[in-house]
């Protein structure tokens, strides 16, 4: 579990020794094999890759400590569809990360997310600096909004609404987005550009009517997947009724972003979790699932 210190120690532990590791431990690839037309130098793409790396995994993005084994781990891929300029490119994104489950070398998903409204400026060599209260560029800020959804889902998962300074912090960075740049085709940042996008991300991270959801989270992993390698049984019923309490949400805000997102994320794990269930177990979870993610009910069907 991550450890809780003051800043004053937190200070002292990192300059004595700095065995602890940051957040994150992400693999980033930048991907240009759909560019028709080539306008920049190819070497732009091979530093964007590493500097996206450097920039996730060497910020510190919280005040805990982390052991290296407790970092979220994950994968950013970009694909460059279009450069308008030798600095400018458009790109469509999927970010993946994972949580590591108590007792096993399993490790569960986090998110499994696709972002096809990706713009941004880069220079090569250009140092990605983000700073939480003002606006600097558009690729820091659109990394530093996925970390903190990222290690707010983590923090829920280890403690109910554990995430909320992080999702907060996701929340002022959509805010601090200047209206020009938040107009600037493919859209992301405003209500207005859909229900699939950033904003509603953040926004649904933060609704009342997605606190269960949230809650849901801790108890599928803390209180199911985490007491799974002990008591099999305990742990599938836990997770049963959480999915039961995202079956809720789903009634009392149809459609939220958040609920593909899980269903995304979560339906494989999902289907092999209850294959080892009872038939009242497994006709429970289709029933639930077929409602959330009526696209996949036959995945669903299928454990049966």
């Amino acid at each position: 579990m991550k450890n809780r210190f003051p800043l004053a120690v937190l200070f002292v532990l990192f300059s004595i020794a700095n065995t602890q590791a940051q957040e994150l431990d992400f693999q980033v690839s930048v991907n240009t094999s759909t560019l028709k037309a080539r306008i920049a130098d190819p070497r732009v793409f091979e530093s964007l890759e590493q500097s996206i790396q450097e920039f996730l995994n060497n910020t510190k993005w919280t005040g805990d400590v982390f052991e290296s084994e407790e970092r979220i781990k994950g994968n950013v891929v970009i694909n460059i569809n279009e450069e308008r300029s030798a600095t400018q490119f458009t790109a469509e994104m999927s970010i993946q990360a994972t949580r590591p489950v108590y007792g096993s070398d399993y490790e569960t998903p986090l998110i499994t997310l696709q972002d096809n409204n990706v713009w941004f400026d880069y220079e090569q060599f250009q140092p990605l600096i983000f700073s939480e209260n003002n606006y600097n560029d558009h690729i820091t800020a659109m990394m530093a909004f996925y970390v903190y959804i990222i290690i707010g889902l983590d923090y829920d998962s280890f403690s109910p609404m554990g995430g909320d300074e992080y999702f907060k912090k996701a929340q002022e960075i959509v805010t601090n987005i200047p209206p020009a740049v938040a107009a600037i085709e493919p859209k992301g940042w405003r209500s207005v550009d859909g229900n699939r996008n950033r904003y509603w991300m953040s926004e649904n991270m933060l609704s009342p009517r997605a606190r269960p959801f949230r809650q849901a989270m801790y108890d599928y992993h803390r209180e199911g997947l985490d007491i799974m390698s002990s008591d099999v049984d305990a742990g599938r019923a836990m997770i049963s009724q959480a999915l039961q309490t995202v079956n809720n949400v789903s009634r009392a805000y149809p459609n939220a972003m958040i609920l593909q997102t899980f269903s995304d994320t979560k339906s494989n794990e999902i289907q092999e979790i209850f294959k080892g269930g009872t038939l009242q177990e497994k006709n429970k979870m289709i029933q639930v699932m077929t409602r959330i993610d009526g696209a996949r009910a036959a995945k669903y069907r299928s454990v049966r």
